[in-house]
């Protein structure tokens, strides 16, 4: 398949391997620039794929320019079968510019004349969601399109900033953390396109940022952006932020500006999940606060429900159980207690106050669980006058990411001041977040005992992150029978497993593709090698302990163990829901200790060495699939000089460092 790049004009051949996007109109395509995915991105791709392209430029002196989507996974196996190859020119023999896989997107890669080949190749087995890539005329700039933040603090711009930022663009930034690290991004400018029939936050229609916590199309959506005003800060601790930027070819703005820093997590033994979540400090912005109506004269808004708040309250535009007041906090965290107040009105100096209300939670915004204390809805006793404030301790904490106070009953009328108390899932000793819901693990590092079918496939068991789930291929299997495996890359200490049941699944006898699945009961298991395999044990009955599950498809449960060293975690359902199996999970841990892995920093880059010895050389990383990219090297390892155990570990020497050489035990 050959594009052309016309001026100002595309004319695309149907492709017959994969994808080819471009802005159509009446057949021909307009812009120069458009985008190739592998076939099914970003699913995964089939096998036996040998797909061809060939872009060309419309004149001799200009070049091209390819940028990839950090959403990238094809098996690493030294790309002896399975990658994608670039090459400098039309030529079978011309020079190859990368042959790359595994889940680390290439840098931008520019032609050095107007032409470019790509290749892509898969083999029998072991599939990935492939590639997206776009290709464009190479312009001063353009190559900071796609960029990689390592650093410990830094500055992310829209590309061309200050000035207005060109059209067409798909733009991704990701920045990503060391173990431990904690990333906050804070907007300092803000211009981006209006969408004047803005209905809500997130409804942006032309140009737009998305901000990601963990890859772009594979973790949790944190919010989308675009106009003038400036985002909120966010603090992720997933280990992994993303950026999306994306521009049409009409109105351009002057972009943004945003600063990142990198802080390190301070963790207690005496830790206690009761710190404020933001209400009354701020840190919980007005756009993160909405409700089901408001009083009509505005003087009773969401925003003015912060404890404390000296100007009325929260009132909805009647007073009724069907209101409701709600919080998004931007990502998953631990929900343990609630105060509230009432108020007196500044214009009448009347008394309101809520006296009862139910609490509903949510991952998503759309499936909502009524917390429940045994098997009714708990009913939490609130205020007694107006300026009191009385705090009600949630007896299970639960994990949310959306929350909603919905009041019952109350005294002349529904007025609301609230604080939630809580803390993030890594704040405990020994949790973080192994890479599922970020997306740091790949698909093919999740595995099952069986599958229904591609849609509900195991890559798919990612906590929050996936909107459907794992469902095995019996609707109703034996207790024991069916598991769901991760494999963490490399032996970590593992202290508490997250479940979540699954969205879909058609599990046949009438039931239909949006069932909700979830597991009551179930083991685990864990080993070092894959093969051997050991229960956790109740050392009361000396059995293989039975864990309490999920109550409800959409709400997580979080479960803590004695710490055990593992590479290996496997799942096995016990009992489930009339609607069958369905799990999305994370796992909790840490490194071992005594074996910390560090970074090389202040290393060169290799600049003096030529294309061939760079991808000869090794890229060191902590985790098999936690490359610190963006580092260069100042002295370039061969692949000869690992064994085949470092290099199937990735456990691999490249740098050194006034000839200390940085490893895995060297800080």
């Amino acid at each position: 398949l050959q594009i052309g790049l016309p001026e100002q004009q595309l004319h695309l051949v149907n492709a017959p391997c994969g994808e080819i996007r471009a802005w159509m109109w009446k057949g021909v395509a307009r812009g120069s620039a458009g985008y190739i995915t592998s076939p099914g991105y970003p699913l995964e791709y089939p096998p036996h794929q040998n797909c061809h392209w060939i872009v060309t430029a419309p004149e001799p002196s200009q070049r091209i320019v390819l940028n990839f989507n950090p959403h990238f996974e094809i098996e690493r196996l030294d790309c002896k079968y399975d990658f994608i190859e670039i090459r400098d020119g039309t030529s079978e023999n011309a020079d190859v510019l990368g042959r790359h896989c595994s889940n680390i997107a290439p840098a931008p890669i520019i032609s050095s004349g107007p032409s470019l080949q790509i290749r892509f190749v898969s083999d029998y087995a072991h599939q990935g969601a492939g590639f997206s890539l776009r290709y464009e005329i190479f312009k001063t700039g353009s190559e900071f399109c796609f960029r990689n933040f390592t650093s410990s603090s830094g500055m992310i711009e829209s590309p061309g900033f200050p000035d207005k930022y060109p059209h067409n663009l798909e733009c991704s930034y990701m920045i990503i953390a060391p173990p431990h690290m904690d990333i906050t991004l804070t907007f300092l400018t803000f211009d981006l396109e209006n969408d004047p029939l803005l209905v809500g936050e997130g409804d942006c229609k032309y140009d737009w940022l998305d901000v990601w916590d963990g890859l772009p199309q594979v973790s949790p959506l944190i919010g989308r952006y675009c106009g003038t005003k400036i985002p909120p800060e966010i603090q992720s601790s997933s280990g992994l932020l993303s950026l999306s930027f994306h521009t049409d070819m009409a109105v351009a703005k002057d972009g943004f500006s945003a600063r990142y820093n990198m802080t390190h997590k301070q963790v207690s033994d005496s830790f206690h999940c009761s710190m404020v979540l933001g209400m009354e400090t701020g840190k919980i912005s007005d756009d993160q606060i909405s409700a089901s109506t408001t009083f009509y004269d505005n003087r009773w808004l969401p925003r003015q429900a912060r404890l404390n708040n000296d100007d009325n309250a929260w009132t909805p535009s009647e007073d009724s159980n069907k209101e409701y007041i709600q919080v998004d906090l931007h990502f998953l965290k631990v929900l343990t207690g609630i105060s509230t107040q009432g108020a007196i009105s500044k214009e009448t100096q009347k008394s309101y106050y809520v006296t009862t209300f139910k609490l509903e939670v949510s991952t998503n915004g759309e499936d909502w669980m009524v917390y429940r204390h045994g098997k009714n809805h708990k009913i939490f006793h609130a205020n007694t006058d107006p300026a009191e404030v009385v705090l009600n301790r949630v007896p299970q904490p639960v994990l949310a990411r959306f929350v909603r106070i919905r009041p019952q009953t109350w005294k002349n009328g529904i007025a609301l001041r609230f604080e939630l108390y809580g803390c993030q899932i890594t704040d405990a000793p020994c949790s973080d977040l192994q890479g599922l819901l970020s997306g740091l693990l790949l698909d093919a590092q999740i595995s099952a005992s069986s599958t229904r079918d591609m849609v509900w496939n195991p890559g798919t068991a990612r906590l929050v992150a996936s909107r459907s789930g794992w469902f095995p291929a019996a609707a109703q299997p034996l207790a024991g029978e069916e598991w769901l495996q991760v494999d963490l890359g490399v032996p970590t200490t593992v202290r508490g497993v997250i479940t979540q049941g699954a969205r879909g699944g058609d599990a046949g006898s009438g039931a239909t593709t949006d069932n909700r699945a979830f597991v009551r009961k179930y083991k685990v298991a864990h080993s070092l090698n894959g093969k051997e395999w050991n229960f956790i044990m109740d050392f009361k009955t000396s059995l293989p302990k039975i864990f309490e599950g999920n109550t409800h498809f959409d709400t997580p449960e979080l479960r803590h163990f004695d710490e055990i060293v593992s590479q290996y975690i496997r799942l096995y359902p016990e009992r489930w829901s009339p609607a069958g199996i369905g799990m999305r999970v994370e796992i909790l841990g840490c490194d071992i200790p005594g074996r910390t892995f560090s970074r090389c920093v202040d290393c060169r880059r290799c600049t003096d060495r030529s294309q061939k010895v760079l991808r000869d050389c090794l890229t060191w990383s902590a985790r098999i699939d936690r490359e610190w990219t963006g580092f260069g090297l100042k002295e370039c390892a061969p692949r000869e000089r690992a064994s085949e155990r470092e290099r199937e570990r990735g456990d691999h020497l490249v740098c050194s460092l006034s000839s200390v050489v940085c490893s895995p035990d060297v800080r």
